[in-house]
């Protein structure tokens, strides 16, 4: 059995559901960690935090789209990363389950 709130990037990834009350930026990390990106796309892509520009900058790159990367990493106050994308999916997943609130963009 899980915790109700995850702490560690395993322990979101373990999670057999999207934890959608987490806030769309985890359940997206969650939702591309499962491999369904259109999903975590539709998710992000009208949330208005920054918290989950940055997931959706990830979500462009992970597609291979730099450019459409780069605005979103821009809205969610980010330089563009260019980590393998499995890091900088652990590290987005390591902030936000630190500091789960949304940032208003």
């Amino acid at each position: 059995m899980h915790k109700a709130y995850p702490t560690t990037p395993a322990e979101l990834t373990a999670l057999t559901t999207p934890p959608q009350h987490l806030g769309p930026a985890l359940t997206a990390l969650w939702l591309v960690r499962h491999n369904q990106w259109e999903a975590a796309h539709q998710l992000v892509q009208n949330a208005n935090d920054a918290e989950s520009a940055w997931v959706h900058a990830h979500l462009h790159r992970k597609e291979g789209d730099d450019t459409n990367a780069a605005y979103w990493y821009a809205k969610a106050g980010r330089k563009p990363c260019s980590l393998p994308l499995e890091i900088e999916w652990e590290q987005i997943a390591q902030e936000l389950l630190r500091h789960p609130h949304s940032n208003p963009l």
